[in-house]
């Protein structure tokens, strides 16, 4: 088995030949941005978050610029992202950083991780990648890495598996060169020990690797036990004045917390007797589109749209809620969409 000290030297002589370098993140490395950088990698591929991590990097360059922005912008520059309570934890943090921090990130890695949606793996690359701090990180690259060298069984979402690779990571995590030592680690699960059909061939950790020499690769890290996800249905109301269209507001917190939807009513509910109690309307005969599935971590949503073209009366009576807008096609506001939603407005045009 290699020592600490050779483990290091061997990642990060792997990572001077051909670690990542170059991507948007790793250029004028703040604070600031490794942070937006990693919130945008939970759940997310490099190559889809690059173009947003651009965009969003134009319109709020920095923390104060991300602060006194409207919740709703920033909502809207994450639509497509998915898991926004990320995008509103952005917001807040960014907030607290302002009101608590006079604008600068606290040097206390203990203090970064008591931030909204920071947690202990995220605090430890902003403080490495963006302070040059010695810190240890543990994303799924890095899980997937460690797992594998040490033949580390079991389900990293377990506690008992997952103190197992923190242990790991804290004792090979150097003082010297941690930010690039970490960036080694994530390169080589993200680019050589990938989940399936891993290079080993091409890793410095090869010879060593307790999964590579008992040919198991495929068994480390264990999976999370499967299990069936339920179905829910709904209905979506497309309400359709010319070139706008009805959105209302979901409550800050819950299912698509703060972004802008169709009205939805439960498929268990008279949907012409709801229309007419809480948007003042009688659906006429609204055309029936096609049902689709919108999948969350947790269950399956079975979306029917119910399309209904509105008369000037009608438009009056719903235009009376304050957490309720015209949405217009052509010329859209800027504020944070749903896929689902994204989806159905295109079909509108």
């Amino acid at each position: 088995m290699l020592s600490v000290k050779q483990f290091q030297t061997q990642v990060l002589r792997w990572y001077d030949e051909h670690g990542r370098k170059q991507l948007p993140w790793q250029q004028q490395s703040t604070p600031y941005r490794v942070w937006i950088s990693e919130i945008m990698l939970q759940q997310t591929q490099v190559a889809t978050v690059i173009p947003y991590f651009e965009r969003f990097m134009l319109r709020f360059p920095d923390v104060g610029a991300l602060a006194i922005a409207p919740l709703d912008e920033v909502l809207h520059h994450w639509t497509g992202l998915g898991y926004y309570a990320r995008a509103r934890n952005l917001h807040k943090t960014a907030q607290q950083i302002i009101a608590d921090y006079d604008g600068e990130f606290p040097q206390d890695i203990i203090a970064l991780e008591q931030l909204p949606g920071i947690g202990r793996s995220t605090a430890g690359a902003i403080y490495s990648l963006g302070m040059q701090q010695s810190a240890p990180i543990l994303d799924g690259n890095v899980k997937r890495v460690l797992a594998r060298f040490f033949a580390i069984a079991g389900w990293p979402g377990q506690s008992s598996v997952l103190k197992q690779l923190w242990d790991c990571a804290e004792r090979h995590t150097p003082a010297h060169r941690c930010h690039h030592y970490n960036q080694a680690m994530m390169d080589l699960g993200a680019l050589v020990c990938t989940s399936s059909k891993p290079a080993c061939a091409q890793c410095p950790l090869e010879s060593h690797c307790q999964a590579r020499l008992l040919e198991q690769t495929h068994c480390f890290p264990g999976k999370k036990p499967k299990k069936s996800l339920p179905t829910k249905q709904c209905y979506m109301l497309l309400l359709q004045e010319g070139d706008n269209v009805l959105l209302r507001q979901q409550p800050p917190v819950g299912l698509w917390g703060g972004l802008w939807c169709f009205p939805q009513v439960e498929m268990n509910v008279d949907v012409q007797q709801w229309t007419q109690d809480h948007l003042g309307i009688r659906l006429q005969q609204p055309t029936v589109w096609e049902p689709f599935t919108h999948t969350f971590s947790h269950f399956h949503l079975v979306i029917h749209p119910l399309h209904q073209q509105l008369d000037g009366n009608n438009v009056c009576q719903v235009m009376d809620h304050s957490a309720q807008i015209w949405y217009k096609l052509r010329q859209p506001p800027k504020l944070g969409l749903p896929h689902p939603v994204s989806y159905l407005l295109g079909k509108l045009l």
